[in-house]
């Protein structure tokens, strides 16, 4: 890289910033994508729902995007991690693990949450496997089959109704008491799916493919695949230490152009949305990209 200098620097070289990344290329946009290539969805094997792709893995739809980008000169990549940004919109400095430091004159953060797993064994090896989180991403493949919802929340109702759509055969793991109320607990039994409250030992599978869950009593429950939706944190934090402004459920605040509340920064993918899924994260990068041109044009 001949110098540390450009108008726009991506953080996270995923879905979504390799999408604003085309938009700015297209553009003739001196553009940085700084990525540490460890994508959330690294161990899922198949992407759904996303048109042209449906089907393929993740993988492969991220590297047919970053081999397209990368045909516009104006875009460059560094496989490095950000680990803080100073400065203010038109004249921003990150400074990366390896201790490079970039100015640029604004800045997109693409960078993801990262999920906080529930500690049960096996649990982390099936995740984006046989233990998902969207029916939409997942659920046509396991529709008809019998499957649990890992849950315990005031959320646990909606998440059985809509799950419902797609199976019928379907009980609730608590891993314990419920911390639903009453009301609610009736209301997922009038769906006819059971509630199991059994404090769960682990996670049985064959890599990575769920066989069933095992019970602290020595009981199985055989199902061929568990939802879960866990809490998550995002994955770096050098948005908040700017002062862009985050939401009560943890996702970075933008505007219905990718613009977060400090000037000159913008958000895009699973940071801001609870909307996961690859073809939502391509949408916002690619307003991001094309109302960060913008920007620049009127400046």
């Amino acid at each position: 890289m001949e110098k540390h200098e450009f108008e726009v620097i991506i953080i996270g070289g995923s879905y979504s910033g390799l999408s604003a990344a085309m938009s700015l290329g297209r553009a003739i946009r001196k553009t940085l994508i700084i990525d540490s290539g460890q994508p959330c969805n690294s161990q899922t094997p198949h992407a759904h729902n996303f048109i042209t792709q449906d089907g393929f893995s993740p993988a492969q739809i991220a590297k047919a995007a970053k081999d397209q980008v990368a045909v516009y000169p104006t875009i460059q990549f560094m496989d490095d991690t950000v680990v803080s940004a100073i400065g203010e919109d038109f004249n921003f400095t990150v400074t990366t693990a390896k201790g490079i430091q970039i100015s640029a004159k604004k800045l997109l953060f693409a960078t993801g949450v990262a999920d906080q797993l529930p500690e049960i064994p096996g649990l982390s090896s099936c995740w984006g496997i046989s233990v998902i989180h969207c029916p939409y991403c997942h659920g046509y493949e396991y529709k008809d089959q019998p499957l649990g919802i890992l849950s315990n929340d005031e959320n646990t109702l909606d998440f059985s109704k809509l799950v419902s759509n797609w199976n019928k055969d379907l009980r609730v793991f608590t891993n314990g008491e419920p911390k639903f109320n009453t009301v609610q607990q009736q209301e997922i039994k009038n769906l006819k799916v059971t509630i199991i409250e059994k404090p769960i030992a682990n996670i049985e599978h064959a890599t990575g493919q769920l066989t069933g869950i095992r019970f602290l009593d020595g009981t199985i429950e055989k199902i061929e695949a568990l939802y879960t939706r866990p809490p998550f944190v995002q994955h770096c934090t050098v948005p908040q230490e700017i002062g862009c402004e985050l939401d009560k459920r943890g996702y970075i605040v933008t505007d219905d152009f990718k613009k977060t509340t400090i000037p000159g920064v913008y958000a895009a993918g699973d940071n801001i949305s609870p909307m996961r899924s690859i073809a939502n994260a391509v949408a916002a990068g690619s307003i991001a990209g094309a109302m960060l041109n913008h920007e620049l044009i009127m400046a």
